[in-house]
């Protein structure tokens, strides 16, 4: 059975241009998280799990055609940054994204290479 996660966008902040300089210590921050991210396993699982709002273990492996031991590993490198979150329900583990700015993140992201894909054709 599945949980339904709350939708929630990421929270108003200043834009990019208002906002002064990052620091060292967010420069490191956001490379770790792109760090994460710069895996095309863990960004199929990431938008899996977003289709579906929550998934366990299992449907996440037959939908990207892995065991279920590799998945779960990359999973716990999400749970790890506090992306996503996991909760146990018998035998199974489903997890849900639980910082939603990065379902924008990855938006932004799929339209930038469809975008640049189209620029690319003319």
């Amino acid at each position: 059975m599945q949980k339904q996660a709350v939708k929630r966008g990421c929270p108003a902040k200043a834009s990019l241009k208002a906002r002064p300089l990052m620091s060292d210590e967010q420069a490191l921050s956001m490379e770790g998280l792109f760090s994460v991210l710069a895996n095309d396993t863990r960004l199929k699982l990431l938008q899996e799990i977003a289709r579906r709002d929550e998934a366990c273990t299992v449907e996440l492996a037959a939908a990207l055609e892995m065991k279920p031991q590799a998945v779960s590993n990359q999973l716990q490198r999400l749970q790890d940054k506090a992306i996503v979150a996991g909760r146990r329900d018998g035998n199974n583990v489903y997890y849900r994204i639980v910082d939603h700015c990065i379902i924008i993140l990855l938006e932004r992201g799929l339209c930038l290479i469809e975008e640049t894909a189209k620029r690319q054709e003319i």
